[in-house]
């Protein structure tokens, strides 16, 4: 959800020659399939198409990435654990304006796929800001 929503919000801001926006998961369970049907129906119904499969992190990806944004702080653990530090390693929430406790609800298990989507562009909102600070963009 994240990446879609993320993606959206780049290309409104014409930014999408300068932003790459990419999505992998810690763990290998949905490795290649589609997102949930929860998830492809919140973002439809915020006019976003998605059509993204499911892969796990890999090292050249925490090598070749400026920014690394998890959901929440067991993903945070896992990054840890299996690439050591990143001097840009986040949580998404970090950056919304009403983070609540810092982590992103699976909406897989909660089904609150249209929370968990307010919460994304929350923060995906607020990640897109900082990086145009940072990045001078």
């Amino acid at each position: 959800m994240a990446e879609a929503v993320m993606q959206k919000l780049v290309n409104e801001a014409g930014l999408a020659a300068a932003i790459r926006v990419d999505s992998a998961g810690t763990g290998s369970w949905h490795e290649g399939e589609r997102a949930h049907q929860g998830t492809r129906s919140i973002l439809r119904q915020h006019g976003i198409e998605y059509n993204g499969r499911a892969r796990q992190i890999a090292a050249s990806d925490m090598d070749a990435s400026h920014y690394i944004v998890a959901m929440d702080r067991s993903n945070i653990a896992d990054l840890k654990r299996r690439f050591g530090s990143h001097s840009r390693l986040y949580r998404l929430l970090d950056f919304a304006t009403e983070g609540g406790d810092g982590d992103v609800p699976d909406p897989y298990y909660t089904g609150n796929f249209a929370y968990v989507y307010q919460l994304v562009e929350d923060g995906c909102r607020g990640l897109l800001q900082f990086i145009r600070t940072q990045e001078n963009l």
